[in-house]
């Protein structure tokens, strides 16, 4: 099962178009101007499994995309979440998910589950939010450190590729 803190059911914030964003409970980097503090314990949150959450994403036929917040995604990465991935990229959906970890730390020194669930991902936006850097000029991102990552691009080249297709940064990157 996965600990779940809350829904968006058609969020357009957490990436282009109509989304159903999912906030996962338990995250440990607890950075300071956090939006989701109530997201940091690792007890608490609601079970679901994937097929639950892939079901409650399909009640919405406008919805074409999936975002995985927080909390911290990566805190929960095994199996049920490689199957949630998995189920939402099988129906269609173009899946993104927000960490406060780098790409680098994760393709670098990140558990099996954690690598694998890179290759399962179209677009990461990662990095730890730094209040210092935010930003409410930032598509998609809440401070300037972050970055919004072409996945495929980023292992094929074993390297961050930013994205650059205009749906995700705008005109002006």
């Amino acid at each position: 099962m996965l600990q779940v803190a809350g829904f968006a059911g058609d969020s357009i914030v957490d990436g282009p178009g109509l989304r159903f964003t999912v906030f996962f409970q338990g995250c440990p980097h607890h950075c300071p101007g956090c939006h989701n503090p109530e997201t940091w314990p690792f007890e608490g949150g609601t079970p679901f499994t994937p097929e639950q959450l892939i079901q409650m994403a399909k009640k919405n036929p406008l919805c074409r995309g999936i975002t995985l917040s927080g909390g911290e995604p990566f805190a929960q990465a095994g199996p049920e979440m490689l199957e949630f991935v998995r189920l939402a990229r099988e129906a269609g959906y173009e899946v993104a998910s927000y960490t406060g970890y780098t790409f680098e730390e994760l393709y670098e020194r990140g558990t099996p589950a954690q690598k694998e669930l890179l290759t399962l991902l179209d677009t990461l936006i990662d990095g730890p939010f730094v209040q210092a850097e935010m930003s409410l000029e930032l598509r998609f991102r809440g401070s300037r450190n972050q970055r919004i990552l072409d996945l495929p691009q980023c292992l094929a080249q074993g390297k961050a590729v930013w994205e650059t297709r205009e749906r995700w940064v705008g005109e002006h990157q």
